[in-house]
């Protein structure tokens, strides 16, 4: 018979922050952490509706610029906060609110992101961060505390927690630095690029050096699972919207109804694609693996919200409103689902450290399903049926896994 929960495990009071148990059965992730999640759900929606104005109007490289920004910022504010939960979360009353000022930083960031899309278009070298900055601020400040509280009560793992403390507020430091500075535009991106290397080297270090933080091998791969599906539901949500305008004005067509089932269709075939990585055992067995694996989960999770942006590229050409060829709409959501496909087989190359002959030839065959449908726009096939013929690059790697794919990564798993 099942126990009720006593007073004590319903009342989230002060608990020592200590280091958890890597091994811990039947960890997943907690309401907190899926609440946390839906912030970032807002910030990836106005990047992405950004992203998708900045292609339809040609401004290719204010797009590439923008966007990239605006996802490592997002991606590694998320990373940050999932991978000290994952080591230290007390659920108690103060690290619930610490982690809800957290999301008040996203939310603000996300504010931040018109302005600095807009600031790409005028050309005076300054890139207006300043209310994106204000709200990392805001997240990184309530992160240092976090580490901070970790470093105090936990002595175990106290140096590795002082020099993540260190490490976030330098960084800090010169992001909102950033604001202030007038440096034409080679050395505003210099320093950018300065800084996010900093950003990725700094936790290498800290996990390196000191024995590192214990952190959840399948509590981590979860998380960054939700993490994907929340930017797969945006892409949704992206094109919905962008079609109802259509649907609005024009009402129903066989082209609205082709790209809702291309959206829908790689939606699904991108959610199944990824969830062949065997990450969590392989996390768990070979701890050492992680940086390589997070840091590319990052390229893919992008890759997910760039597809969404380019199906809303979509829905602007077909209100009239995109000001670029068939091709490059076609393009727009072509290129991040090459990527995304190529980063799903790199990274299962790296996990099972075995290079498949079978991948090779589902690559051949999916490379060749996405020529196809470029070459079919180029020829001057409608758009959308294009798009449909794209959406098919996901699944032959879908067919070709459940196929034979399954037998070949057990085998390399059990080696």
């Amino acid at each position: 018979m099942t126990q009720a929960p006593t007073a004590e495990a319903l009342h989230h009071h002060f608990r020592p922050m200590r280091g958890r148990d890597p091994n811990e059965p039947h960890r997943v992730a907690t309401p907190l952490e899926l609440l946390f999640d839906l912030t970032f759900v807002i910030a990836f929606g106005t990047a992405a509706a950004q992203f998708a104005h900045a292609i339809a109007e040609a401004h290719y490289a204010n797009a590439l610029l923008g966007f990239g920004f605006a996802s490592f910022a997002i991606c590694w504010a998320w990373s940050n906060f999932t991978w000290f939960a994952s080591a230290f979360d007390t659920d108690d009353w103060l690290f619930r609110l610490a982690t809800m000022a957290q999301m008040s930083g996203v939310l603000v960031f996300a504010l931040g992101l018109p302005r600095m899309f807009a600031s790409l278009e005028v050309d005076d070298g300054r890139i207006d961060i300043g209310i994106m900055v204000l709200g990392y601020v805001i997240m990184r400040l309530a992160m240092v505390f976090q580490w901070l509280r970790a470093a105090r009560q936990d002595p175990v793992h106290r140096q590795t927690c002082l020099m993540y403390a260190l490490a976030v507020s330098v960084a800090q430091a010169g992001w909102f630095a950033m604001i202030f500075a007038h440096f034409p535009p080679v050395l505003t991106g210099v320093a950018i690029v300065a800084l996010i290397g900093m950003e990725l080297a700094l936790p290498w270090l800290a996990e390196r050096l000191h024995g590192g933080t214990p952190w959840h091998a399948h509590h981590i791969a979860e998380r960054y699972s939700l993490f994907a599906i929340i930017a797969m539901g945006e892409g949704i949500v992206g094109t919905v919207a962008s079609l109802s305008a259509v649907v609005d004005v024009e009402g129903w067509s066989l082209d609205v109804a082709l790209v809702c089932i291309a959206g829908v269709g790689l939606t699904f075939g991108m959610w199944w694609m990824y969830y062949i990585l065997p990450s969590g055992y392989v996390l768990h067995v070979h701890r050492r693996r992680e940086f390589k694996w997070a840091y590319t989960q990052l390229l893919i999770v992008t890759c997910i919200v760039a597809t969404g942006a380019g199906l809303h590229v979509a829905g602007y050409y077909l209100q009239h409103q995109a000001h670029i060829s068939a091709l490059a709409t076609l393009l727009a959501t072509a290129i991040p689902v090459g990527v995304y496909i190529l980063a799903i087989y790199g990274l299962y190359t790296y996990l099972v450290r075995r290079v498949d002959p079978f991948h090779l030839w589902l690559l051949a065959a999916t490379v060749a399903v996405m020529v196809g449908a470029i070459c079919a726009a180029v020829a001057g096939v409608d758009m959308t049926v294009c798009l449909c013929l794209l959406m098919l690059a996901p699944v032959v790697t879908v067919i070709g896994y459940e196929w034979r794919g399954h037998r070949h990564e057990a085998a390399s798993l059990n080696n």
